[in-house]
């Protein structure tokens, strides 16, 4: 054991607790059990298996209600392991659950045996026909793949609000279809073909010309027995009448009963059946869409009505005027979307009763446009519209940021309101469908139904297509709480089914919460053909039991999760999930949403518990280790949860004063550290240049075994050498501004080769060249923008370092007379916004005086407009860093490469590189893992320039690319000086 490991007792939950009713038992301490786990580790390789008590629990919550522990965890990489893994469970009698995303809010994502993760190793994008279809591998989100299609002015039918996360595959399984899709533009309508993995192995691929002839020689009961369900189902005249009403209205509820009526030959039912079977028939390895145009032209209004009968009551006109989206929201929801970044905040005294309709039309053209928008104004005219609050405007915009707005408090309905709800409480989100006319009167007993059985309402939905989603709080350890939320689903079911002949699932699935409900909907008839349908494809029960069918009248009152209290900062969770792709350790240890997981499992157990020790034993390198801290999880989280600042936090649980004190000296001394450090990049480098490289790599990771690996960091062949002792001289007299050299770029040299001029000499010249000059102080040494100690939990340390670079920089400005620009983008968030829980009183009042600009938005916003660029380079590629994403300055970037390359590209898989400052040499390994796909499509083609905005950035990318990344200012200064120099 290293000298100075932390010791996992310090993250020990301090809070007197009691065992909760759904914890995990102490039985499943040690993990998978044997023989599982080692037929398994056989069969697949130990990095296939995730078998500890960690990896069980983080997989065993999905955005659902539900909680269930799988057995264990598998991660194949390809078809032949998919193979594998479902022949294993054919011998052994066993079950697999499939999950991706685990996006869904019905528990699909969900085993209690083998839990398969279909999301890491299948991801890809290949665009057909330049764009009018599209190969999709099942693990890519929908965002990633509509990113490719918009190069081409096309994207896909289904736009779930969950685009941000859940994947393809997820999408087909369940027929997610969203906020435009309806019935026209879901997976059943679009899919052009699919390759699926049957539960005997059997590979089908639908778009093969002789698919029916190979299934038929491979499974010839399974084409008997679809081609006389199809039989019995078309001569009963009565039940296909009612097939056809049931999905004249949006439907995921059940099997498509409708792919016997539409598909002619047993794989073209098998085509139609996959869709929206929830992984119960079969694993969709491959998915082949026709795509839609991308109408650009978009005019989109949020209006107000005092009441959601009357919101409602107003669908029907714009769905006559071609609007592609109406979007209902009630004023419970909109008052929860406060809490995301950018809603009005006057929208939090909405009166209760207030609704809303967020209508948008989508045009190619300008006359396409200009003619929605005489049709909206003409429904405009016979409407009752209110203006509860000044924000309000009721007025149709083209405007992009405003519409993005808009669309922004419309998909955080789930996340928003649930995460308002009250602590310790566990969501359910219902979803249903009833005839469009018959929308208002469905509003009206909806509420009247809440309000009887004790539920806040809140209320949104896809009012265009009849589609209403609902949230329902209560505390899933309360068995009075459980039996109220029992009644309320008993006459809920009822009223959908009786009252307004609906669907009891619009676009969500079945899944467990309503699985005992579906015989309700569709009648014993039906629901039989299901039952001998799941019989005839998967006889043996291999996938997915009681996710579609269930015939237990109580299934949906079975593994419902207890939500514990946690950290302040992550207690709001409903662990939806949209924070895990923008995760950079995602593919390697654990997610944001699995870190609070992990957490909330701590919480249900006793103190001390078998099952506690184990997830505290693994939880320091898995969760606290390995988290980049970029917190971009808090970007894609609609309610702005910052799970890195979570990790902070624990880091400073874990130091020891003595850690804590030498961190401290180490700020207040760092004029003499800073000049240390470039003397041990110096020395490193001499010995690098004499093939002291690998010396260099085991001596420090010798150290690192020896004291921690947190702790000292790798040696790295890609470091550049010290950068020159002298900063370039510059008068304070006529500046226009302050230059801040971030200590990173006093210690690292810029990248060899040309054009040769390091950052602060592009920077001083540029601004010069502009005519508006720069200063850099004398005395910046021994400065920092504190997130050294900021990034590692290190609260002393950094209180003392932000302190002092505020100080310096009120002084420096001149009292914030003149701007700070820094050119490092994770400095200037850091001295920007960072810094600011740490200042005292008074120097949070110097910090509000102060105006600090990133380099780039400097650049590009003063400098550019004046600087004529006298060459150019032909190919871009550019990384915007994390810190850019905070601060919203990646347009920025984009906008100086290409004032300096003639193309420009930003590739789809652009994430966080995970280098951290240093974190990407104590656990280079997880700069790896974030930067993987990345440097994949990078390297897909060469580029002339490869440009970034971040020195430490620049040197993560370099080593997963190969290629030397370089700051956009010093290609900037390249481009603009004048011919001959």
């Amino acid at each position: 054991m290293p000298l100075l490991e932390p010791d996992p007792e310090t993250l020990r939950p301090g809070t007197a607790r009691a065992p909760a009713p759904d914890r995990v038992t102490d039985g499943s301490a040690a993990g998978t059990p044997e023989p599982l786990r080692s037929e398994l580790t056989a069969l697949l390789g130990a990095d296939k298996v995730l078998w500890k008590i960690s990896d069980l629990v983080r997989y065993a919550s999905d955005a659902s209600p539900y909680r269930f522990l799988p057995r264990v965890v598998l991660v194949p990489e390809d078809l032949d392991d998919v193979s594998a893994i479902l022949s294993y469970a054919h011998g052994k009698g066993r079950e697999v659950v499939f999950r991706a995303a685990g996006t869904s809010l019905n528990g699909q994502a969900q085993g209690e045996d083998i839990l398969v993760d279909v999301r890491r190793h299948w991801t890809g994008v290949e665009v057909l026909d330049d764009g009018a279809r599209a190969r999709i591998r099942p693990g890519t989100t929908v965002l990633r793949a509509n990113a490719t299609l918009a190069r081409y002015g096309r994207l896909l039918g289904p736009d779930p609000a969950s685009a941000i996360a859940c994947t393809v595959g997820g999408v087909v399984a369940n027929n997610a279809s969203g906020m435009t899709a309806g019935t026209t533009r879901n997976s059943y309508r679009t899919l052009a073909s699919l390759t699926f993995v049957l539960p005997s192995g059997t590979v089908v691929d639908t778009a093969d010309p002789a698919a029916d002839e190979e299934l038929a020689h491979a499974e010839p009961q399974l084409c008997a027995g679809l081609l006389a369900l199809k039989a019995e189902i078309e001569a009963d005249e009565e039940l296909t009448a009612r097939i056809r009403a049931k999905y004249a209205i949006k439907n995921t509820n059940g099997y498509r009963l409708d792919a016997f009526l539409d598909g002619a030959t047993p794989v073209q039912i098998l085509r139609g059946l996959m869709v929206g079977s929830e992984g119960t028939f079969g694993f969709i390895s491959e998915t082949v869409f026709d795509t839609l145009p991308l109408d650009r032209r978009i005019t989109s209004a949020l209006l107000f009505f005092p009441s959601l009968t009357a919101a409602a009551a107003a669908v029907p006109r714009f769905n006559e005027a071609g609007a592609i989206a109406v979007e209902l929201m009630d004023g419970n929801t909109l008052r929860a979307s406060v809490s995301v970044k950018g809603v009005p905040a006057d929208w939090a005294a909405l009166p209760r009763a207030t609704a809303a309709l967020l209508v948008e039309f989508r045009a190619p053209d300008e006359s396409g446009q200009e003619a929605f928008e005489e049709a909206a104004a003409e429904v405009m005219r016979g409407l009752d519209l209110v203006v509860p609050a000044a924000s309000v405007t009721n007025a149709f915009t083209r405007d992009a940021g405003t519409i993005a707005g808009y669309w922004k408090a419309r998909k955080a309905f789930v996340t928003a309101v649930g995460g308002s709800r009250p602590s310790g409480t566990t969501l359910i989100t219902e979803d249903f469908a009833v005839p469009p006319d018959r929308l208002a009167d469905a509003c009206e007993a909806l509420l009247e139904l809440q309000s009887r059985h004790g539920f806040d309402a809140a209320v949104a939905g896809h009012a265009a297509h009849g589609n209403l989603h609902f949230l329902l709080a209560f505390d899933a350890a309360r068995l009075d709480d459980v039996e109220r939320y029992d009644a309320f689903m008993q006459e809920f079911c009822a009223l959908v089914v009786d009252r307004f002949d609906g669907s009891l699932k619009a676009e969500h699935a079945t899944g467990r919460n309503i699985a005992p409900f579906l015989e309700r909907e569709w009648g014993p008839r039906a629901t039989e053909l299901m039952w001998r349908t799941k019989q005839v494809i998967d006889p043996e029960g291999v996938l997915a039991p009681r996710i579609v069918l269930d015939r237990d009248p109580r299934a949906h009152l079975r593994g419902l999760k207890t939500i514990p209290k946690v950290e302040a900062v992550a207690d709001p969770c409903i662990e939806c999930g949209f924070c895990e792709p923008t995760c950079p350790s995602e593919d390697l240890t654990t997610t944001p949403r699995q870190r609070i997981v992990l957490r909330r499992e701590m919480m249900r157990q006793a103190d001390g518990s078998p099952v506690e020790a184990g997830l505290l034993d693994a939880y320091g390198y898995d969760a606290v280790d390995t988290c980049a801290g970029d917190s971009t999880c808090k970007l894609a989280c609609p309610v702005g949860i910052d799970t890195g600042a979570m990790m902070k936090g624990f880091r400073h649980l874990r130091h020891t004063p003595r850690e804590e004190r030498i961190a401290a000296l180490t700020a207040k001394n760092f004029r003499v550290v800073e000049a240390s450090a470039r003397l041990a990049v110096a020395a490193g480098n001499a010995i690098g240049e004499r093939g002291g490289d690998r010396l260099l790599e085991s001596v420090t990771r010798l150290a690192r075994r020896a004291v921690r690996p947190d702790l000292v960091p790798e040696w790295l062949p890609q470091l550049p050498g010290r950068a020159a002792r002298e900063l370039p001289r510059t008068a304070r007299v006529g500046a226009s501004a302050v230059y801040y050299p971030a200590c990173v770029n006093r210690i690292f040299a810029g990248p060899e080769g040309p054009p040769g001029t390091s950052l602060a000499e592009a920077l001083v010249a540029v601004s010069e060249r502009a005519g508006k000059p720069v200063w850099i102080p004398e005395d910046v040494a021994g400065t920092c923008c504190a997130t050294i100690w900021h990034s590692k939990g290190y609260d002393a340390g950094n209180r003392i370092m932000a302190n002092r670079i505020v100080e310096a920089a009120w002084g420096w400005t001149a009292g914030g007379a003149l701007p700070l620009v820094v050119d490092a983008s994770s400095c200037t968030l850091g001295i920007a916004e960072e810094v600011v829980p740490y200042l005292t009183e008074d120097n949070r009042a110097l910090h509000r005086e102060l105006t600090v600009v990133d380099s780039l938005v400097w650049a590009a916003d003063e400098l550019l407009p004046e600087l004529t660029v006298s060459r150019r380079t032909g190919s871009a590629v550019v990384h915007p860093t994390c810190s850019m994403e905070h601060l919203g300055d990646t347009e920025q970037l984009r906008v100086l490469a290409e004032a300096c390359a003639d193309e420009v590209t930003v590739p789809d898989d652009v994430g966080c590189c995970a280098f951290a400052g240093d974190r990407g040499m104590l656990h280079k390994e997880l700069t790896d893992a974030a930067t993987a796909k990345e440097a994949a499509e990078v390297n897909s083609r060469t580029y002339d320039a490869y440009l970034s905005a971040n020195r430490m950035c620049e040197i993560g990318m370099e080593r997963a690319t190969g290629h030397p990344y370089r700051s956009a200012l010093i290609e900037l200064e390249r481009a603009t000086r004048p011919p001959g120099r």
